[in-house]
């Protein structure tokens, strides 16, 4: 009966380990880019307010 069980429930953890690191690159590709957006404009930002203050 065990085996039977085992054979129409496979062990699917190497796939989740796998979707998971996929997702987790695209999280990470993501909040790279919006940092580094973001950094940018406020370094830019920050330039305009310090000149416009002197």
């Amino acid at each position: 009966m065990g085996y039977s069980l085992s054979k129409l429930w496979p062990n699917e953890e190497g796939q989740d380990v796998a979707e998971y690191s996929v997702m987790l690159a695209v999280i990470l590709v993501i909040v790279v880019s919006t940092v580094r957006l973001i950094g940018s404009n406020a370094g830019n930002v920050f330039s305009q307010v310090g000149s416009a203050i002197q």
